[in-house]
This record gives C-alpha cells, sequence and structure tokens, in this order.
C-alpha cells in the first residue's frame, strides 16, 4: 500500500503541473498577472506560491533541507517573473518533489516532521501538500476559463459512452 500512496502522490502532482503548464501556455504576460483586486491572487502568485510550498513540505520538511521560504513575497509579486520562468520554476520544484516523494518508504513514511510550526508524519506532510497543490490548481483552472473562455477539454473523455482512461 505504501507503494501505492508514493506513486499517485507523485503522479497527481505531475498532473496537476501539466494542467497548470497548459494553462500558462493559454495566457499572455499580462493575464498571467492579472487581478480584479488587491485581494485577490494572480495566476503568477498562486504558481510561486505553490513553488514556495511544495519546497518548503517536501524539500525542508520531508528531506531535511534547510528551509528558505520568503511566503509573504509570493504574494506581494506583481508581473516579477515571466511565463517561461513560471513554467522552469514549477516543473523544476515538482520533479525534484517527485524524486524524494519517490524514495520514500514505509518507515519514512511514519516518521514524525515539523513544518510551519506543525508536527506531524511525513505522510501527512506529502497529503497536506497534494491537497493544497489540487485546490490551487484548481484557481489556476478557473482563472484560466474565466479569462479566455476556453473550455479546457481536461475531460472531454468522460462525454463518450466508454473510455479506459485511468483514474489519475
Amino acid at each position: 500500500m505504501t507503494s501505492v500512496f508514493i506513486t499517485y502522490s507523485a503522479d497527481k502532482l505531475d498532473q496537476l503541473t501539466k494542467r497548470i503548464e497548459d494553462c500558462l501556455g493559454r495566457l499572455s504576460e499580462e493575464q498571467v498577472w492579472m487581478r480584479n483586486s488587491e485581494s485577490e491572487n494572480a495566476v503568477g502568485n498562486l504558481v510561486l506560491h505553490l513553488c514556495g510550498n511544495v519546497t518548503q513540505w517536501i524539500g525542508s520538511g520531508v528531506a531535511g533541507r534547510p528551509d528558505h521560504r520568503q511566503r509573504d513575497a509570493e504574494f506581494a509579486a506583481r508581473g516579477s517573473a515571466t511565463i517561461g520562468d513560471l513554467k522552469q520554476r514549477l516543473r523544476t520544484t515538482i520533479d525534484d518533489a517527485s524524486t524524494i516523494i519517490r524514495g520514500l518508504n514505509e518507515a519514512d513514511l511514519a516518521r514524525r516532521t515539523q513544518v510551519q510550526k506543525y508536527d506531524l508524519t511525513v505522510l501527512e506532510a506529502i497529503y497536506h501538500v497534494v491537497a493544497h497543490f489540487a485546490e490551487h490548481t484548481g484557481q489556476v483552472l478557473f482563472a484560466t476559463k474565466l479569462v479566455t473562455g476556453q473550455d479546457l477539454g481536461y475531460y472531454r473523455h468522460l462525454t463518450a459512452a466508454a473510455h479506459s482512461e485511468k483514474t489519475p
């Protein structure tokens, strides 16, 4: 069961990353940093936030690396990174996190760690990251649909009478 959790977690982060990368490819630089009010986050801020969160929780909390996260800067950014930069940063972050996750075993998952003053198991940290990543991916997808007026097409296969796709 351990390998199922590990594989599913890494695969899910990769799938969600591909969707964010696709959304970034559909948006202009202006749209990536667009916000309707100061209380909203632009897609660019969400990408920076996801990179910071994954690096902190997986890189630091799971792998034991130093935590250099500056969370407030993720939300304060205003057009400071190009679409290409955001894609590269996101891909590098997720590839690293996936490697860390795939290298774990059952004993690792039960190990306790501390992240953001929370005391939890490595399994709980991974579960948190995947859920958090999925929540913000949904925001990126919604923003992309809102701005472009496009159906992103990720679930077109469900309209067919039968399909062979595996649940990601």
